[in-house]
């Protein structure tokens, strides 16, 4: 729209220098009219002032209040004590509603306006008699890894840390154990009033396991366990919820040589054990596996004897030497001088030679193979049997010879026995 001159203001009077064509905007005028008007408003504007509005527009992130003429901005989070994810479940369009002042910007025009501090806060309605100990009931309401959030009461809400959700040891998220939007009972533990904070657990509404552990798992009960994690040194096992045990990679078996438990069992695995060992203080048990069964070194002792020979394949080949698979799937250990064949050349992996034994210990577990030792003790052995041979050979040489010298003694002895007694017969006649 445009506003028209007065007849007065004749062409004439505007043609004169300095005087302009005059184009009034209508829309311009109510523009700077309003702005003056949000001037006044703003300039009247106190912190805690509660004006009434009207809902003019709603967002993800809050609703835009109409305060006759200026527009506030109340965000998501002043609009209940509760958590809210959607405005539009708290506010509807061209729905008015008292507000209050929370903020306000005089360069920018921006004004920050609350609706829940309108309402008493609801720490402060809080169950006075609540304590510490007490179960209360309550919505999760926000997830995430390290715990769960729960309100209790709209506005007052409790953090179940994830450490707090299980007598179990094991890293876990709080997800594997409850979702936005279950109901859940907990136990309250910490209450901080003043800071209007409250954490709470669920793992205390059962029994703590290690409480009767003696009693459970005695030193010697056998169980079946469920492979949780693996180390370099053994495996971590879980009997049930918050009693964890360890299996020494040691006492995994009584034969194989295990490097890593990866290559005897998998995580998740159920695996048979037997109680060891209780450490009640730091809540773990020593498990073993090979218990299960009698020692097999006791049978192999009188088997592996020093100095028997068995048949074995190499099956790995290390710096220091190799390794033997014997019979009864036990595993004996060759050095490399103990490796040459008797052409000279070097026993190769895979290779089903004859191993003999030179050295058995059954603390250890350790057996010690030679396979060079075999010829080479046939080698000594007939150089012994040689010698002994030619020893003998010269010892009845002497032996043959000792009798004629002393049969020769002995005639000689006898004639002059004779030559005696003839000559006594020969005086006793002349006398």
């Amino acid at each position: 729209m445009m506003y028209l001159l007065p007849k007065q203001w004749n062409s004439k009077w505007l043609n004169q220098p300095g005087i302009q064509n005059v184009v009034v905007s209508h829309k311009a005028l109510i523009e700077a009219e309003l702005e003056q008007q949000k001037k006044e408003i703003i300039g009247k504007l106190e912190k805690g002032q509660v004006l009434e509005g009207t809902v003019k527009n709603i967002t993800s992130y809050g609703v835009f209040i109409d305060l006759g003429g200026v527009d506030g901005l109340i965000h998501i989070t002043d609009l209940s004590w509760g958590r809210v994810s959607d405005p539009k479940e708290v506010v509807e369009l061209d729905q008015k509603l008292n507000v209050v002042i929370l903020d306000f910007d005089d360069e920018k025009k921006r004004i920050a306006l609350g609706l829940k501090q309108l309402t008493p806060h609801p720490w402060d309605a809080l169950d006075p008699n609540l304590q510490v100990g007490d179960k209360v009931k309550g919505k999760v309401v926000v997830m995430a890894d390290y715990g769960a959030f729960i309100e209790i009461a709209p506005g007052v809400e409790g953090l179940i840390h994830v450490s707090e959700m299980s007598w179990s040891q094991h890293l876990r998220s709080a997800q594997d154990f409850m979702k936005v939007g279950d109901e859940v009972e907990a136990v309250v533990l910490t209450l901080d009033r003043e800071e209007r904070k409250m954490s709470l657990g669920i793992k205390q509404l059962k029994q703590d396991p290690w409480e009767t552990i003696e009693e459970k798992y005695p030193v010697g009960s056998k169980h079946t366990a469920k492979v949780r994690n693996f180390t370099n040194f053994g495996v971590f096992v879980e009997i049930e919820e918050g009693v964890d045990g360890l299996i020494h990679i040691s006492d995994l078996s009584w034969t194989k040589k295990v490097k890593h438990p990866s290559e005897f069992t998998q995580i998740g695995a159920d695996i048979e054990v037997q109680v060891l060992e209780i450490d009640k203080e730091n809540r773990r048990l020593s498990l073993g596996h090979k218990q299960l069964e009698e020692n097999p070194w006791d049978v192999f002792e009188t088997v592996f004897t020093v100095g028997s020979v068995h048949e074995g394949t190499i099956i790995e080949m290390l710096d220091k030497g190799a390794v033997v698979a014997l019979p009864y799937g036990v595993e004996g250990f060759a050095t490399p001088k103990h490796l040459v064949k008797e052409d000279g050349s070097q026993a190769q992996m895979d290779e089903k030679l004859e191993f003999k034994v030179i050295e058995f210990n059954k603390d250890a577990k350790r057996i010690i193979l030679s396979h060079s030792r075999i010829f080479e003790d046939v080698a000594k052995a007939e150089e012994r049997a040689e010698k002994k041979a030619a020893s003998n050979a010269k010892k009845s040489s002497k032996r043959e010879e000792t009798p004629a010298i002393q049969n020769q003694a002995a005639s000689t002895t006898l004639g002059d026995i004779d030559a005696l007694a003839a000559l006594k017969e020969q005086l006793e006649g002349k006398k």
